[in-house]
């Protein structure tokens, strides 16, 4: 938690003004005892209305000051805790962009989510609470006990005693009650999870009719949740019981020593009355005090779930987020001096083996290939062969585990992830669209993009028709592509990817919604493209790679094959049954 306070150096003053108010309301309050005690003994006492008339102005003009005052300490402690919450949330996400896929994949989404909501939710509300009273409570508990000495030194240690019993109770029940509001935010993460799944998912949950299934799953955790809230919440409600069991026992202590005091001529009713306002001031103030400790547990509980996150290092480091890069990869490249790159091949795979996590088996194993400027390379092979993990290679979304991919002759770790990334047009299996103009979303690519170039990337990528039936490259595309098909979503994807113009492009399985002729026409026009870009394309269709220069052909994190089309018919059998297996009538 702590080193998330630097993020309040911009509000330093804020901070100072916020708890120095409070503190001069707390003076205000503390004159107020006072005030009464000299009302009862010295007004009502003998009968002096004129005198009860001016303390009572003093009084309210004390309650009206003490009003301005709280409420311009509330002004700054939240200006200075929504100013907090303000600039850690925008750090936080700008962190988890910049984490690789390795970390993400190890905190997940659920996480992340809750740690940019509820958490930073949670501290905002415990600096809040902090600077308003964290002076206050402390200062107004001591002030009266002060107060009670000057009245009567005696009556005072009644005060002491009870203040020791009120902190030992605070401090048992806190004792115990922090490792479950700990708890509570842990079960709160399972129920983030089970929502972002099945609002993901929901289609595939009906599709299997597991509608029931997941709502006795959900219910269990918010049941496990709720148990533990409660159970957290039972020890938080003893706080409150116990401390007014408390001090109305020591006020009933008060009231009978007070009685015999004043019948000996030792107190003043007035006296006794400021001493009973007093204990009831500190009643006030340590229950304030107690939920303060419980909204700061919560606070620092949270606050250390997300330095957890801060402090998590990207494997792969973004160098400038935010500047942009206009050189491409090819741009780079000398073709005539080299500077110690490979002239022909743009990509390498040198001895690349790789595994997602540390202790974990190899996704690839031992992979070697070369791919020449300008080729069209295809990647063929079973589900969990290999294919997608060869392609998030690449660009860099993962670093091998031993071995080198190389870009232009270079180790793509030595080469600026952002630079990497500019010269790559990169489609996903799973299209991603935001919510925004048809436009928008394809200037993802190239935010430069005009509106012509972004309407003959919509033609390269076969997708005018789309454009034309929503009406224009300005119609609205909902959240996640809802209003389009797989087919239109995927035609979308790719025309993002090619009006980057970059000088690698890389098709992962991305044309698996479309029917054989649009597929043919998108292939066709790819090949066509002004810039040559060198083409990768991974496909589960023999048809999508049938003519590229050189396939690979995995199996089980390994090249089973090589070679064009024909060569792999005669020389390799598992590609001859992927090929039969979709054609077999046709070649029959």
């Amino acid at each position: 938690m702590k080193k998330l306070l630097k993020y309040l150096k911009k509000y330093r003053l804020e901070c100072f003004l916020a708890p120095m108010f409070k503190m001069l309301e707390a003076i205000f309050e503390l004159i107020v005892p006072m005030v009464v005690a000299s009302i009862i003994d010295e007004g009502i006492k003998t009968g002096n209305t004129s005198f009860i008339r001016g303390k009572v102005i003093l009084m309210t003009f004390l309650a009206v000051v003490g009003l301005i005052v709280a409420i311009t300490a509330q002004y700054f402690s939240a200006k200075a805790a929504t100013g907090f919450a303000t600039e850690l949330r925008y750090d936080l996400f700008r962190h988890i962009l910049n984490l690789s896929n390795k970390e993400t994949d190890a905190y997940g989404s659920s996480t992340m989510i809750t740690r940019l909501t509820s958490d930073i939710n949670q501290t905002q509300t415990g600096i809040n609470m902090f600077l308003r009273l964290f002076l206050r409570s402390p200062f107004i508990v001591f002030g009266a006990m002060i107060s009670a000495f000057l009245i009567d030194v005696r009556i005072a240690f009644i005060f002491l005693l009870m203040i020791a019993v009120l902190f030992l109770t605070v401090a048992l029940i806190m004792k115990f009650n922090i490792p479950m509001l700990k708890n509570v935010q842990g079960a709160l993460d399972r129920i983030t999870l089970l929502s972002s799944e099945n609002l993901s998912g929901n289609r595939v949950i009906r599709a299997f009719s597991l509608e029931k299934n997941e709502i006795d799953n959900y219910g269990k955790s918010v049941d496990e949740h709720v148990s533990r809230q409660i159970k957290a919440g039972h020890l938080s409600a003893l706080m409150n019981p116990l401390t007014y069991v408390i001090v109305n026992t020591f006020i009933v202590i008060l009231i009978y020593k007070g009685a015999i005091r004043v019948s000996l001529g030792e107190l003043t009713q007035g006296e006794v009355v400021a001493l009973y306002n007093y204990m009831s001031q500190i009643l006030i103030e340590l229950i304030k005090f107690a939920n303060l400790i419980i909204t700061i547990n919560k606070a620092i509980a949270s606050g250390n779930r997300i330095a957890d996150i801060l402090s998590v290092s990207s494997s792969i480091p973004v160098e400038s987020l935010n500047e942009p890069v206009t050189e491409q990869i090819n741009d780079s490249f000398d073709p005539q001096t080299g500077t110690g790159r490979d002239a022909d091949n743009i990509i390498e795979f040198d001895h690349v083996s790789f595994r997602y996590n540390d202790g974990g088996d190899e996704a690839l194993s031992d992979i070697t290939f070369k791919v020449r400027r300008g080729q069209t390379v295809g990647i063929i092979g079973g589900t969990g062969s290999g294919k997608t993990s060869i392609i998030n290679l690449i660009p860099r979304f993962y670093d091998v585990s031993s071995g080198a991919v190389k870009i232009n002759g270079k180790d793509v770790r030595d080469i600026p992830v952002d630079k990497l990334r500019h010269g790559i047009g990169l489609v996903l299996q799973k299209a991603a669209l935001f919510k925004g103009t048809i436009a928008e979303n394809i200037r993802w690519g190239n935010d430069d993009a005009t509106d012509s170039d972004v309407k003959e990337a919509i033609d390269l990528a076969a997708a005018s028709d789309i454009v034309k039936s929503k009406g224009g490259i300005g119609a609205m595309i909902e959240q996640e592509g809802r209003n389009l098909s797989g087919g239109q979503k995927q035609r979308l994807t790719i025309a993002r990817a090619l009006v980057r113009k970059p000088d690698i492009l890389i098709l992962d399985d991305s044309s698996s919604a479309l029917d054989y002729a649009t597929d043919l026409r998108l292939r066709n026009n790819i090949r066509g493209l002004s810039n040559s870009p060198t083409v990768i394309i991974v496909s589960q269709r023999t048809s999508s790679i049938r003519y590229a220069d050189n396939i690979i052909v995995m199996e089980d994190g390994k090249i089973a094959g090589t070679g064009t089309h024909d060569e792999l018919m005669k020389d390799c059998e598992i590609y001859r049954e992927i090929h039969l297996s979709q054609y077999e009538k046709e070649d029959a």
